[in-house]
């Protein structure tokens, strides 16, 4: 495999992303790795958490002869821009310009690039159907299907639910404190707010995810879809996987493997997020690539 470094010209900055080939000449079939929320760089890592889906991605499609591009967010990393000022479409129109990069590359076969999007970077995905030149095909990891708002709501509930037994009796109190700050973002004005969450979050951000429904995007997806949710995911609904087979129009392929967590790990355990800890202290499901790198072998054969 080699790596490269790379510039996408998006609207005010420039980014730094790292784009995987296959060595041999060519045009290849290529991926957009889009990262989820909060200060994410290429490879899938922030200020806590290291999820090391982006080289792990990277590696296991330049075997399948596919190109891997990832990029540092706006502000993170090497990529210019504030990101304490980005908003939520801005990182759609950041992906979209990073689709237009990577499809512009000697070495891509333009016709068959696809994007890869975990947790909100699948809601970015899909929202690329609106880009001047859509993928070719979504992969959409821990995508949700419906309005932030309803997603965020939901991720409340299950996270109180999974609590440790003793901490249970607190989760009506965590429900309740959501969704008064999910009121107070949905009323703000401000980019961002003096008591900003540890996900470096900012209420622009939120008001605007809030707000996003992907159910239109999918609906209009008439490209081949993976969509893959962990069945230990408290962050979004593993049922969100049936809703964007039911939604989309393009061949569909649905996996909800049954420990999967939303950090893209195995965990035998109960679901929760004090999990979390614990499971980035082991390596990231490898079925998770190959089946990425399976589906595009299938789909987006020439």
């Amino acid at each position: 495999m080699r790596e490269q470094s790379v510039e996408i010209r998006a609207a005010g900055a420039l980014l730094a992303g790292a784009l995987s080939r296959p060595d041999g000449d060519g045009r290849h079939p290529s991926a957009l790795l889009i990262n989820g929320s909060g200060p994410i760089d290429r490879d899938s890592a922030m200020p806590g958490m290291a999820l090391g889906l982006g080289r792990e991605l990277a590696v296991a499609l330049a075997d399948h002869d596919c190109v891997t591009l990832r990029y540092d967010k706006r502000g993170v990393g090497t990529s210019q821009g504030d990101y304490l000022s980005t908003g939520f479409h801005d990182e759609c129109r950041d992906a979209a310009a990073a689709l237009a990069a990577l499809r512009a590359h000697p070495a891509v076969d333009p016709e068959r690039v696809f994007v890869v999007g975990h947790s909100t970077g699948a809601v970015v995905a899909a929202n690329l159907v609106r880009a001047v030149a859509p993928p070719a095909g979504y992969v959409l990891l821990a995508g949700a299907a419906q309005p932030g708002d309803q997603v965020m709501a939901w991720q409340s509930d299950r996270i109180a639910a999974t609590l440790p037994r003793l901490l249970r009796p607190l989760g009506p109190v965590l429900v309740r404190r959501q969704a008064r700050e999910r009121d107070r973002i949905r009323r703000s004005t401000t980019d961002r707010h003096d008591r900003m969450p540890r996900s470096r979050l900012t209420d622009r951000w939120l008001r605007e995810y809030l707000a996003h429904d992907p159910g239109p995007d999918l609906a209009v997806i008439d490209r081949p879809v993976l969509a893959i949710t962990g069945g230990k995911d408290v962050q979004v609904d593993p049922a969100d996987v049936s809703r964007i087979g039911r939604l989309v129009t393009g061949p569909f392929d649905g996996e909800v493997p049954p420990d999967l967590t939303h950090l893209l790990r195995r965990d035998p355990g109960q679901p929760g997020l004090w999990r979390y800890r614990a499971q980035l202290r082991g390596p990231m499901d490898g079925w998770v690539t190959e089946r990425i790198a399976a589906w595009a072998r299938i789909r987006l054969a020439s």
